[in-house]
């Protein structure tokens, strides 16, 4: 089964003056779902290494392994002026299918547009996919985004699949608490809408901060990530789906895995 997209008046195109871009996005933002929609119970996804008899990560419950969720991780790379999508489809902590795509970026990087320049070869990427994703963890914003319509916000909504955004830095909002502060692992701190964020009400609880993996030594610390709902999914249940799905690194393993092989088909782009 191939992916396209599902609201394909929302694909991003690059050619939108900024102005236009920014009003794509309320648009979106309108049409996200920030709830949970999904055909499987975050619930159900067991913790990295409480797979009996297995070193796996297990995303899903039951004997029949068929059933457990299907969990996608899409991480760019690039070279020169081409972005290189990859996607990587875990089920049971095990990789089903690997893709990749490359599209030529049209324009540079503007902060809050990400996915005008790297959502064409994402969803290039997702056209080559034989499996059907039940959530996707993007490298990127979700809600947490001035107009509530960052990366994984833009792709869920135009492929209509549930998405989480995974992202290394907050890029708006108010933390309750200091981010600056070192945490224990399993810390899980809401991110609320200020201000900085146009189209949703203040203190909208928007996504969190997840400590998904800390050093025990005193001299050394992790940054935990900045998880919130991209589509399909409340940001409780997007901070659920990450925690499970990290295992015993920082990023969660879909995404890492993303990153590893979106490097590995950089280096046969020309």
């Amino acid at each position: 089964m191939t992916m396209h997209p599902a609201r394909p008046e929302f694909v991003p195109d690059p050619s939108l003056s900024q102005a236009e871009m920014e009003e794509l996005q309320r648009d979106i933002a309108q049409a996200a779902r920030f709830e949970d929609d999904l055909d499987f119970s975050p619930e159900t996804i067991a913790p990295a290494g409480d797979a009996p008899d297995s070193d796996q990560t297990t995303l899903g419950a039951g004997d029949d392994t068929t059933d457990a969720p299907l969990v996608a991780g899409v991480d760019q790379a690039f070279v020169d002026d081409k972005a290189v999508s990859a996607i990587v489809v875990l089920r049971n902590g095990e990789v089903i299918e690997r893709v990749s795509a490359v599209e030529r970026t049209e324009i540079p990087y503007i902060p809050g547009l990400l996915s005008f320049r790297e959502g064409g070869a994402i969803l290039a990427a997702f056209a080559e996919l034989e499996t059907d994703p039940d959530v996707v963890l993007v490298d990127g914003s979700g809600r947490i985004h001035f107009r509530e319509a960052g990366l994984a916000t833009h792709i869920g909504v135009t492929l209509d699949v549930p998405a989480v955004g995974v992202a290394k830095n907050l890029l708006c909002g108010t933390p309750e608490q200091s981010l600056d502060e070192t945490y224990p692992e399993g810390t899980r701190i809401p991110i609320a809408a200020d201000d900085s964020v146009e189209t949703c009400p203040g203190g909208t609880i928007i996504g969190h901060a997840v400590q998904t993996r800390q050093y025990d030594s005193p001299n050394r610390y992790v940054n935990p990530l900045i998880v919130s709902p991209g589509h399909r999914v409340s940001a409780s249940s997007a901070a659920d789906i990450v925690e499970a799905t990290a295992d015993g690194y920082k990023l969660p393993e879909p995404t890492r895995l993303a990153d590893s092989y979106a490097d590995e088909a950089k280096a046969t782009v020309e």
